[in-house]
């Protein structure tokens, strides 16, 4: 999960890394009266989940709080790369004297972390790690050693830091090691770090990627979760403890592994070109291994909640989990969904394959499911629920 740059900086504070006073602000009024508690020059920063802010106008230094209105009034509702800003950070003016960049993240390649630093720090970091790649250092960490202030230090100096910034730029370095390690972050990034006009070092800008994985034990992690931008099918699925991603198609996928629905959206895709409109997938859905009429169920529930959905693919092969316990799967959840007033009325297409494959499909043919066709093949099952999709659009 990725953090609002004001989300990030709140984590910081925690690990006492200083950052600027700011507030959000989520209409211009809320931002003249943040620039007025904060006084002064004050910068207004658009709330995006991207990178480029500042080259897109996204970024703005006020001179008084009128002028945050005014700023606040041309960043609010504007589209940075695909990404619509409905708040702001109003946040004192800092007085920089220098840029650095740093950050630690997972080194998935070489199965370790790594520390990325330079002294030539801000918003044109790309092309000076492009141009001259001498100037960024990259430091492997042992997540056994950790960072210490030693460890600060050292990547401070390989990143070229000016020794009037190394003391407090260790010390900021080991509080974001703190905070990488204990908060289960993949990335934590601060572009720039700067070294203010009275030596202070400090977080001009901060952002955060936290690993999903270990949400278990990081349940306050979710106070950090856009709401508001998340897609409400994606939200009801998680609910259910389903893997649901939403797709802009309208064949809907269930599928037992990740890599058969990754395979199985591919061959619908291709498939789909053959007909009017060319249907796609609309959902990547793995329902994992135990498929119960509950989770079956579940899974079909979120699909058919879609109403771009026009036929769906249930693709399976049968392996620990037998077909016939799949096959009796999706005939509980007919059942369990018409109970609840939820009949499944698209089209659906079954492919099951594999262990038990004949007596799964002999359990649904003499089901009789309304709608429901069983193909032998996943290619031609792909093609029907394609086929089928095309002619319900």
């Amino acid at each position: 999960m990725d953090l609002f740059e004001h989300q990030a900086k709140e984590l910081f504070a925690e690990y006492g890394i200083p950052v600027p006073r700011g507030i959000v602000a989520h209409t211009v009024e809320e931002a003249r009266a943040a620039a007025e508690e904060l006084t002064g020059r004050v910068v207004v920063k658009a709330q995006v989940k991207t990178g480029g802010r500042g080259k897109a106008g996204g970024v703005k230094v006020a001179d008084d709080a009128a002028d945050a209105e005014r700023k606040a009034t041309d960043i609010l509702g504007m589209d940075i790369k695909g990404h619509t800003v409905h708040k702001v950070l109003i946040e004192e003016a800092s007085n920089i004297a220098e840029e650095y960049y740093f950050s630690f993240l997972l080194d998935r390649a070489n199965r370790t972390f790594l520390a990325i630093c330079s002294a030539a720090g801000g918003m044109d970091i790309e092309e000076v790690a492009h141009s001259t790649p001498e100037k960024v250092a990259k430091v492997p960490v042992s997540p056994i050693e950790g960072v210490d202030r030693a460890k600060a230090r050292e990547i401070a100096e390989a990143g070229g830091l000016p020794e009037r910034s190394l003391d407090g730029a260790a010390e900021l370095i080991e509080k974001l090691w703190a905070a990488f390690v204990d908060e289960d972050a993949t990335l934590v990034e601060v572009n720039p770090m700067i070294l203010s006009a009275d030596g202070q070092v400090k977080a001009l800008d901060g952002k955060v990627t936290l690993d999903d994985n270990a949400a278990f034990r990081q349940p306050e992690h979710e106070a950090y979760a856009d709401k508001a931008a998340e897609d409400p099918l994606e939200a009801a699925a998680k609910a259910k403890d389903l893997n649901y991603v939403k797709l802009e198609g309208s064949v809907g996928i269930i599928g037992n592994g990740a890599g058969l629905v990754m395979s199985t959206l591919d061959v619908v895709a291709y498939a789909g070109e053959a007909f009017p409109g060319q249907p796609k997938p609309a959902n990547f859905l793995d329902i994992g291994g135990g498929a119960s009429a509950e989770v079956m169920a579940a899974g079909l529930e979120i699909i058919i909640s879609d109403p771009s959905v026009k036929s769906i693919f249930v693709n399976v092969f049968g392996g620990i989990t037998a077909c016939d316990a799949v096959a009796n799967g999706i005939v509980s959840a007919f059942q369990l969904l018409e109970s609840r007033g939820e009949a499944v009325t698209r089209p659906l297409v079954v492919r099951l394959d594999g262990n038990n494959a004949l007596l799964g499909r002999q359990i649904l043919a003499d089901a009789k499911l309304s709608g429901v066709e069983l193909v032998d093949t996943m290619d031609d099952a792909a093609k029907r629920a394609a086929e089928l999709a095309a002619v319900g659009a």
